[in-house]
């Protein structure tokens, strides 16, 4: 089964490496989304529909905790996971943000490997750890 993701952050350049991961990574990847904030996100949202949303933290207009937060409130998203990609290094902010309802959260830098192997198992996908952590993976 294909997953349509909509990709929430500010920076364009994660943006596109992001997608380039779950591509070369073997993740079911069907339509994806990009919004450069939770405002623009809520838009994508009522126009598509998204299976997962991967979300920075720290972004302007509307950050990715008020993203959750509204996600959370509306029934129609109340159930799409949310996982934050995030520089966030605060673990209370992290465990708040799992306690509001996150999937859960991996921080930058990250390595290939774990998004593919996090991604798949919130999923259910059947080749979860398809990927191996190898020494000659680089980091994000």
């Amino acid at each position: 089964m294909a997953y349509n993701v909509l990709m929430v952050d500010d920076s364009g350049s994660m943006r596109k490496i992001l997608k380039k991961i779950l591509l070369v990574s073997g993740f079911d990847l069907g339509e994806w989304w990009e919004a450069e904030n939770g405002l623009a996100a809520l838009k994508v949202l009522e126009d598509h529909w998204i299976d997962l949303v991967l979300s920075d933290l720290h972004m302007p207009l509307m950050n990715g905790l008020e993203l959750l937060q509204t996600l959370k409130k509306e029934e129609k998203w109340r159930d799409v996971p949310v996982v934050f990609i995030t520089t966030e290094a605060n673990q209370d902010r992290l465990n708040a943000l799992l306690a509001l309802g996150a999937k859960s959260y991996i921080r930058k830098p990250f390595r290939p490997e774990t998004i593919h192997i996090q991604l798949s198992q919130i999923m259910g996908a059947p080749n979860a750890q398809g990927m191996s952590l190898s020494d000659e993976g680089c980091d994000f």
